[in-house]
């Protein structure tokens, strides 16, 4: 055989062997090319830009760091709940921030699900004002999510005719004429830094780079993994059920990027990799006023814990749920270890902490206490989904033990961040914000009644006081619940308030109005059930919404 027909017949067979991976293992194929086209390299030391050799003269602007989780339960601290395994995970570091500051008791999230909440977060403004109303996913992960379900009463609904209105990937996120906080505190002298994940757009013009960070570290899409999967000091716990960490054990990596590099392999556990580089970003700015942004990927899926934090819960018999008690572990410690930093330089005094999560926990987990009391999911506007830790800690001007009962919203993180750094919020659009500070500092202020809303699709909710009223179109009802009798969410009074629940529907209809389309359509659909996980049987007479994403 010639060298040209032995090379023609190679040709012939990749094709054949790429045809035969895009007709049956399409994530295996993209996964294949996104490692062709985005190489991962071998771990990196990463060199954060030293700021000056002293600190400035007089008083110096406070830093700010915004620390959130991803899909954090609101049972998941023993601050805000139970904590893992009823207590047997104790989140002391973590709790110590609300002992120390000041915690709400109703704290919610922007949406619920990952990548709107973070564009709340960053913009100050409800993520459907400006468009981005679902999360950022890749079409081959819509189309694995909508794979029928054998034994499922109520199927995800996919929309193939939608697929030609997508953007690329890259470009789902927040757009470039939206204001983040980030790109107000440079304009104040604030050297600005992210670290860990980022979900609001990966092309040039949406990376967290350009979007007013000097300095970015961490995944631009998704939640990655936290080690290689076959590493000897990783305990992994997989979800066969759930085709969510199918996708992520086949697509995900234990990789980086810095300032939109190449990606490299960490070399450390995930979670601590980012605490560790959060205290590095800190020494290199100690002596500058700076803005941190230290986004972790714990506790989302995939489950994998350090074999050092699995083996301290011996206590813990399910493994699932001690690999996941691990994570939080891990997470309580980097958030401990950033607090010792702070008080090492000398700047704890002169640093207000916000602590979050992007969403509550996840339906797919498995693990039914993870946002009780309350229900509901992740991906579903029920308390459970959005009610997330809000906690403040700044020592010297947050008088420590406070509880405050006035929601926070995702939405507050902007207005106030711009107050503690002297900035005015925009004022040539429509903007969401309220500055917390009055309601934590100095003489508390009125508690103010707050009407709230989210929307995904025709899934929408508003709280107006202590009224909830949630609609969805799939299916077609109406919940209407007194938060302030009926936190937990038990007891549907639309039927009979009947002109409350219209007056709410007419102040939905009027916050519709104010929203443009959204960038990109929803493709898929599917049935999350309010009060059991996905591995619970199916049965007919469990409430259920379709959330769409």
């Amino acid at each position: 055989m010639t060298k040209a027909r032995f090379a023609a017949g190679g040709v012939v067979f990749l094709l054949a062997a790429a045809f035969v991976a895009w007709k049956f293992f399409p994530i295996q194929l993209v996964t294949m090319l996104d490692r062709i086209r985005n190489p991962i390299a071998e771990t990196q030391e990463v060199v954060w830009e030293k700021g000056p050799a002293t600190p400035p003269e007089g008083q110096r602007p406070p830093n700010i760091i915004l620390i959130v989780a991803d899909d954090l339960g609101i049972n998941d601290l023993t601050a805000t709940g139970t904590g893992v395994a009823n207590g047997l995970v104790p989140t002391p570091n973590i709790d110590a921030l609300a002992r120390e500051g000041a915690q709400f008791d109703t704290g919610y999230a922007g949406s619920a699900t990952c990548s709107p909440s973070r564009a709340a977060l960053m913009t100050g403004r409800y993520p459907a004002r400006f468009g981005f109303e679902y999360t950022a996913v890749p079409k081959s992960f819509a189309r694995n999510l909508a794979a029928p379900v054998p034994g499922r009463l109520h199927q995800p609904i996919y929309h193939p005719e939608r697929e030609g209105q997508m953007p690329t990937l890259e470009d789902m996120g927040v757009p470039e004429d939206q204001v983040t906080i980030a790109e107000l505190l440079k304009g104040r002298g604030y050297r600005t830094l992210h670290v860990g994940k980022w979900h609001l757009g990966e092309s040039p013009k949406m990376r967290p780079e350009t979007q007013g960070f000097d300095e970015s570290l961490g995944i631009m899409f998704g939640a990655g993994k936290f080690l290689s999967e076959d590493d000897p000091d990783v305990v992994n716990a997989k979800l066969d059920y759930d085709p969510i960490d199918r996708f992520l054990w086949i697509f995900g990596t234990d990789a980086v990027q810095k300032n939109g590099g190449q990606r490299f392999h960490v070399g450390e556990y995930m979670t601590d990799y980012y605490t560790h580089q959060a205290i590095a970003a800190i020494d290199a700015n100690r002596n500058r006023p700076f803005f941190l942004y230290l986004a972790y990927n714990a506790p989302h899926t995939p489950l994998q814990a350090k074999r050092a934090d699995y083996e301290a819960l011996s206590a813990i018999k399910d493994h699932k749920t001690r690999v996941y008690g691990a994570m939080i572990r891990a997470l309580d410690r980097g958030v401990g270890e950033v607090v010792a930093a702070l008080k090492k330089q000398g700047l704890d005094d002169n640093t207000l902490i916000i602590f979050t999560s992007d969403n509550g926990g996840a339906w797919y987990l498995g693990l039914p206490g993870v946002n009780e009391p309350y229900r509901g999911w992740k991906a579903t506007f029920f308390e459970g989904g959005i009610r997330v830790p809000f906690l403040m800690r700044w020592p010297g001007q947050i008088a420590p033990g406070q509880r405050v009962a006035m929601p926070a919203h995702h939405l507050d993180f902007f207005g106030t961040a711009a107050a503690l750094a002297g900035a005015g919020v925009p004022t040539d659009r429509k903007m969401d914000t309220v500055n917390l500070l009055p309601f934590v500092t100095g003489t508390p202020a009125a508690q103010q009644e707050r009407t709230l809303f989210w929307r995904s699709g025709d899934y929408k909710v508003v709280r107006q006081g202590q009224w909830k009223l949630q609609v969805a179109g799939k299916p077609r009802k109406a919940w209407l619940f007194d938060l302030a009798t009926d936190p937990t969410e038990k007891v549907n009074l639309a039927e009979r308030n009947p002109e409350r629940v219209k007056a709410m529907k007419a102040l939905l209809s009027a916050h519709d109005r104010e929203m443009p389309k959204p960038i990109w359509p929803a493709l898929v659909e599917d049935a999350i059930r309010i009060d059991v996980p996905l591995d619970a049987p199916w049965k007919a007479d469990q409430e259920y919404v379709y959330w769409a994403n």
